[in-house]
């Protein structure tokens, strides 16, 4: 089991594609993808788990396929159409990104249907327990390792940033959903995991006193975006993450950039004012 820094724009520490003996999980983009190969090497990977098709999680999967035709693509049954025909998902990332799509992603193709094997948690496929994990995307799943006991969460348990202590909330638009997010991380409680495997970026090793903190850290990000105006949050924001040194600090701006956290929050907040 280990982690793969994809080394995304040349940065290390800003995106992590774990490999548990021949799976993948989370490749990155596939403008990184130069680095997950060469630390593959030979190794053909059975398969590939993705927790959300977020292009800085899923971007690369297509050209992974393009490389190992059979490669088996495991992903919530809400995404797995929009691997299949990523158009629309690449008409929203363009909203966010603009011209820099293809600078940050590379390219994103389209994954033949054969290939998806679609979850709705509950599931085991290989060595993993499968569980629908909403909140940050409503698509998203985790994984728990059965052998290892450590889950492989994606963004749902946030970011950090190793060697700072500081742990944030990546909520980029569309769909943060906070009630599903704190219910996804009681979730990942009751899976009791030993650690957990983070894409951005690594191991905690103290998973339940993370969670905890996180919880935390989660609602109050939320509650500070209904009350804060966008510039508010993001100058708050962005000098939470300078209280880290300064190269951990450009990591977490590439890896969640300010603007898009007030963006998808305040999207939560219209929502719920629009349901009453």
């Amino acid at each position: 089991m280990r982690l793969i820094d994809v080394h995304h724009l040349g940065r290390e520490r800003v995106i992590g594609c774990w490999q548990v003996d021949d799976v993948l999980i989370d490749p990155g983009p596939e403008s990184s993808l130069p680095s997950v190969l060469e630390a593959l090497g030979d190794q053909e990977p059975r398969a590939l788990l993705l927790t959300h098709i977020h292009l800085d999680h899923a971007g690369g999967a297509g050209a992974l396929v393009r490389r190992w035709p059979q490669l088996e693509i495991y992903v919530h049954e809400v995404g797995a159409p929009h691997l299949a025909d990523p158009r629309k998902l690449l008409r929203s990332a363009e909203r966010l990104y603009g011209d820099r799509m293809r600078e940050l992603w590379g390219e994103v193709l389209p994954i033949p249907e054969e290939n998806l094997r679609p979850l709705s948690g509950g599931e085991s496929v290989f060595s993993f327990d499968v569980a629908h994990t909403p909140g940050h995307a409503s698509h998203h799943v985790s994984f728990l390792h059965q052998e290892s006991g450590r889950a492989f969460v994606g963004d749902v348990a946030g970011v950090r940033i190793e060697p700072c202590e500081l742990v944030l909330a990546p909520t980029p638009p569309p769909d943060i959903d906070i009630d599903a997010w704190l219910g996804s991380l009681r979730l990942v409680e009751q899976w009791r995991p030993g650690s957990l495997g983070i894409t951005h970026f690594g191991v905690i090793p103290e998973p339940e006193e993370h969670l905890g903190d996180f919880r935390a850290e989660l609602s109050t990000t939320a509650g500070l975006a209904r009350e804060l105006s966008e510039a508010e949050f993001e100058r708050l924001l962005r000098d939470r993450m300078s209280s880290c040194d300064a190269e951990t600090e450009r990591v977490f701006v590439q890896t969640m950039p300010p603007p898009q956290q007030f963006l998808g929050l305040n999207r939560y907040w219209e929502k719920r004012r629009g349901a009453g």
